[in-house]
């Protein structure tokens, strides 16, 4: 449910077609209906008459005038599928629901899967994406008696959160701590669960241990690094590009290592020769072999993700697991020989153990209140920018979480925004044009060089010709 990178799927025609036929996302319209056709006094008469005893039941004035923003996944593909549409109508609560006015919400890693068409916990479009966010309930369904109208809440759900109004059950609902901000709220029950989940349940992790943990500036990777700090003298390695070591450093990775330009395993078995305890490993792929090669006797290597096995592939997540354990080939004997466990996670898949999600949830949110973790956050966007706020996670340029806030922008920043894309455009064909110039000098110099290779073996056919006529000369005298 978390990670950086993955590929840029497209819909098929199908949905393509079915998209060009809705009406526009920013500006969605209401449909009119055509005038009827003109009738006589009579007949209007005889119809009043016979109305008259049956009106038609009328909607609350509120329900005609609810609206609210919500993005909204239209078709597989880029970023430009996920679209900020407006919806209508006031949201009905059934037994055991509560409506939720929503401040602020967390982008994860599925949610650029779920865009892909890669995440097959989230419905077919069009459909709502977000699994967390925080907020104040403004009502309360019947049954629900540890809830109130004006309680603080951070929600945790399979989808549909990122959208102004949210009803969900009340138990998917935890109450925001005092001084937890409503960012730093939607920041915390994804990341912060999966780690605590994998690291304690899993991991079983204790005082003197190490852990190596890929990604370790991401969402995941940070919550992963506050928590094994609660254990004493628990050494964390993380990778991260040299860019973001100071940060990981100062969050308390002990040995920050750059994967770009070192060899994780050699500078791992360089401080640590005997091998880690447990390995979080949200690649797959071959850096799951590496993971497995680097536990010590009763390690563990927990994998909760397959960014490496994404690109150019378009897999749901039990196609992946299903191809990640046919290439690592680990057998019943060998696991046995090698006295080491590899267990798979994933909290998307969790969202029935809604116990267990509560017990983890109830502990983390303890953990907060005595100062012990804390969500970075790394940025935050409108919802109208959440391509751009995807885009920073897809390039894996967040250090800590990026969030999107429900609060609209303002007319100033929607010019500045148009404006940025509009210099982005020229920026673009700027580079492109460049890049044509560039090519049509490239190929002018390889035609140039042709000529001269021509007129360099026109030289030497013209200079064997004059050899061989002074060779004749030579023998007619």
């Amino acid at each position: 449910m978390s990670g950086e990178d993955a590929p840029a799927q497209q819909q098929n025609a199908e949905e393509q077609k079915q998209q060009e036929t809705k009406t526009p996302a920013e500006s969605p319209k209401t449909e009119s209906k055509p005038d009827p056709p003109p009738t006589s006094a009579s007949t209007e008469a005889a119809a009043a008459a016979a109305a008259t005893p049956a009106p038609a039941a009328e909607k609350a004035p509120e329900e005609d005038t609810f609206s609210y923003r919500a993005l909204v996944l239209t078709g597989y593909g880029g970023y430009d599928k996920v679209k900020l549409q407006v919806k209508k109508g006031k949201p009905e609560l059934k037994s055991g629901e509560v409506m939720v006015r929503v401040k602020m919400c967390g982008l994860n890693f599925a949610d650029l899967m779920a865009r892909q068409g890669l995440y097959d916990r989230l419905p077919s479009p069009p459909v709502t994406p977000g699994m967390e966010c925080s907020g104040i309930i403004e009502e309360v369904g019947e049954d629900v008696t540890d809830r109130k109208v004006g309680d603080k809440v951070v929600v945790l759900n399979r989808s549909g959160l990122w959208q102004e109004v949210v009803v969900t059950a009340a138990i998917h609902t935890f109450l925001m701590p005092e001084g937890m901000s409503f960012e730093e709220a939607a920041a915390l029950p994804v990341n912060y669960i999966t780690a605590y989940m994998m690291l304690f349940d899993f991991g079983h992790l204790r005082p003197n241990q190490s852990v190596l943990i890929h990604m370790a500036a991401g969402g995941v990777g940070i919550a992963a690094t506050q928590l094994c700090k609660t254990v004493n003298d628990v050494t964390v390695f993380g990778t991260a590009s040299a860019s973001k070591h100071e940060v990981i450093s100062q969050g308390g990775v002990t040995h920050p290592i750059d994967y770009r330009t070192r060899d994780y395993v050699e500078e791992i078995r360089k401080i640590s020769p005997k091998g880690l305890d447990i390995v979080l490993d949200p690649l797959g792929g071959s850096d799951t072999h590496k993971g497995y090669n680097l536990l010590k006797p009763m390690g563990k290597l927990i994998s909760y993700g397959a960014a490496n096995m994404l690109a150019g592939q378009k897999k749901n997540l039990f196609a992946v697991a299903k191809t990640w354990y046919q290439q690592f080939s680990v057998h019943t004997l060998s696991l046995i020989q090698g006295n080491r466990s590899v267990c798979g996670f994933h909290l998307g898949y969790l969202d029935s153990e809604t116990e267990l999600i509560s017990q983890a949830m109830t502990v983390v949110l303890d953990l907060y209140q005595q100062g012990k973790i804390k969500p970075r956050i790394d940025s935050t966007y409108h919802l109208e920018q959440v391509g751009d706020a995807m885009r920073r996670m897809q390039e894996r340029n967040n250090i800590g979480k990026i969030i999107l806030t429900t609060e609209p922008m303002k007319e100033e920043e929607k010019k500045e925004e148009a404006k940025k894309e509009d210099d982005k455009k020229k920026e673009d064909k700027k580079k492109d044009d460049k890049k044509k110039e560039d090519k049509k000098k490239d190929e002018a110099k390889k035609d140039e060089k042709k000529e001269d290779k021509k007129k360099e073996e026109t030289k030497k056919e013209d200079k064997k010709v004059e050899e061989k006529k002074e060779e004749a000369k030579k023998e007619e005298n």
